[in-house]
């Protein structure tokens, strides 16, 4: 019959339309699924951790080089985070995979995969301390720091005796020897300097080397903060008549150079013609024989006001100071028999 037209039959588009909304349900599904778990993640991810929050803060450490996947495993197994693999994956979106330092961190009780991240990525990593004491050589401060686990990498820097300020200092463990060290020859740099400004008139020192000399010296003769100021007024004393200052320290470098000599001085020794030997020589040694510590170089620098040339022991820790020879003799004549 002509005029006829060809129509798709009807079986065919009930088929396509039954694809398509499948099509449609599963996509539906689908975006209701990853919302879903995307409400969950963020959840656990943003939500503090439910842990006892009056235990001890905990201190998590990031070995330098440490992937993220090792991180994330560490931290679930310290019981930290609930899942390390909501935290991998919270530390990516946020563009931080890279991020993580190395070091030691405290982590706060209750705290949210959100903040231990950012408390890895942005916070200060917890701080050690290592007191240097006054008086110790250069030799003594690095077997000290050589005997310090936390710190990495061999002494390369080699700074002059009396160089480095006997203080407490901070540092994040890993931290290299050689660092600690020039952080101790900046803080001597910076303190002779202000030290040095104020200075007393008139005192026969001529640099700020010579000052930290002579205060090596003072610290080295005594440990009692109150006679520090009196020490220095009999070396300065002793300075401004060309008198030789005869301090046995300078001897005990001279054998040792910083070391622990472990004995009394010999007869021989004290005659013994060495630069350090301030029995023999006239003036200053040539260096420092030890690091002096800031009230050292302060009494150096602004003495006590006296007429004292001479000290010894008084046998209880402190001295005995004389402005004669015929007193102090008799001072050391007591001294011997206290002994």
């Amino acid at each position: 019959m002509s005029g006829d037209t060809e129509s798709v039959p009807p079986q065919t588009n009930s088929k396509s339309a039954y694809f398509l909304t499948r099509l449609k349900t599963l996509l539906s599904a689908l975006i209701i699924i990853v919302f879903i778990l995307s409400g969950v993640i963020g959840t656990l991810f943003f939500i503090p951790l439910q842990d006892d929050k009056d235990k001890e803060t905990p201190v998590f450490t990031i070995e330098a080089g440490s992937p993220l996947p090792l991180i994330a495993r560490r931290l679930e197994k310290e019981d930290l985070i609930s899942d390390q693999y909501v935290f991998r994956l919270g530390v990516k979106l946020f563009g931080n995979a890279g991020q993580l330092k190395a070091g030691e961190f405290s982590v706060p009780s209750q705290s949210s995969m959100f903040r231990i991240m950012q408390i890895l990525t942005e916070g200060q990593a917890v701080l050690h301390s290592v007191t240097i004491p006054e008086g110790l050589s250069n030799v003594q401060v690095f077997n000290l720091l050589s005997e310090m686990p936390l710190l990495e990498g061999e002494i390369t820097r080699t700074p002059s005796e009396g160089a480095l300020l006997p203080e407490t200092y901070y540092f994040p463990r890993g931290s290299s020897r050689d660092s600690l060290i020039l952080q101790m020859e900046k803080a001597m740099q910076q303190t002779l300097n202000q030290l040095w400004d104020k200075r007393a008139p008139n005192l026969p020192l001529e640099s700020q080397e010579e000052a930290v000399v002579l205060a090596s010296i003072v610290e080295k003769e005594t440990g009692v903060a109150a006679e520090r100021a009196l020490v220095a007024s009999v070396f300065i004393n002793r300075l401004n008549k060309n008198m030789r200052l005869q301090s046995d320290p300078t001897i005990i470098y001279g054998l040792k150079k910083g070391e622990v000599l472990g004995r009394p001085i010999r007869k021989s020794e004290i005659k013994k013609p060495i630069a350090y030997n301030t029995y023999v020589i006239r003036g200053l040694p040539p260096t420092p024989i030890a690091n002096p510590g800031r009230l050292a170089l302060a009494a150096t620098l602004n003495p006590a006001k006296t007429e004292y040339f001479y000290f010894v022991a008084n046998g209880t820790g402190g001295h005995v100071f004389a402005k004669t020879l015929a007193a102090h003799n008799k001072n050391v004549e007591n001294w011997r028999r206290m002994r």
